[in-house]
């Protein structure tokens, strides 16, 4: 009776470890999905307020290039990924750098990476989507430029999908219907931010499988 008890005790802890396996490793990746939403809706309801209170608008011809600006970009091939950055470009160079970009409000790190996609002290892990977070693909559902895609933050609340020199009153590229940031991980389970148009204010998705084409 002793040896018949012992195995079935066996045979329930093997049992309970692999429902453990089966419940737990798939929500740590959805977790990271989460970490991921949650970070960047905290950093986008961060640089609208900036936005609204840093007026950007000059007579400069580039003057576009300096609205605080959330772009994603694909990490040198050799390296492969994707990350983001968020930064307003004061010198006018096309190019973010580190001292242009925003700071962390959580860990006042930047929120910012080269295309070499090297973790440092000095900037945010969270912007390294596919080598922290496991994060493949990006889809931005109101990407009107040629890259990953990108969303600017004008003083009057206003949301952009691209960078524009017109004055304010023409309003071009202005989003003017909730626009979706897709998050696609390995396992192809994505997660939305959904951004809505005229205040710039994000909601969260639902997690969902990839719809077939």
């Amino acid at each position: 009776m002793k040896k018949s008890f012992t195995l079935l005790e066996l045979i329930f802890v093997i049992t309970l470890l692999i429902v453990l396996y089966t419940f737990f490793i798939p929500n740590q990746k959805i977790n990271k999905l989460n970490e991921v939403i949650n970070r960047l809706d905290l950093y986008i309801s961060h640089i609208r307020y900036q936005a609204l209170i840093d007026d950007k608008f000059s007579n400069d011809t580039l003057w576009h290039k300096k609205r605080w600006t959330l772009k994603f970009f694909r990490c040198r091939e050799s390296v492969g990924g994707i990350y983001y950055s968020i930064y307003s470009d004061e010198n006018l160079s096309g190019h973010p750098n580190a001292s242009e970009s925003f700071k962390d409000p959580l860990t006042n790190k930047n929120i910012y990476s080269s295309n070499l996609c090297n973790e440092t002290n000095n900037n945010s892990k969270y912007v390294l989507l596919s080598k922290n977070f496991g994060i493949k693909d990006v889809k931005i559902s109101c990407n009107s430029t040629t890259s990953l895609g990108q969303i600017s933050f004008g003083k009057d609340g206003r949301v952009y999908s691209r960078l524009s020199n017109i004055d304010n009153e023409s309003f071009e590229y202005e989003i003017i219907k909730s626009c979706s940031i897709k998050f696609i991980d390995e396992n192809d389970n994505f997660k939305e931010l959904i951004i809505n148009p005229k205040t710039g204010y994000s909601t969260k998705g639902i997690k969902n499988p990839i719809e077939t084409e």
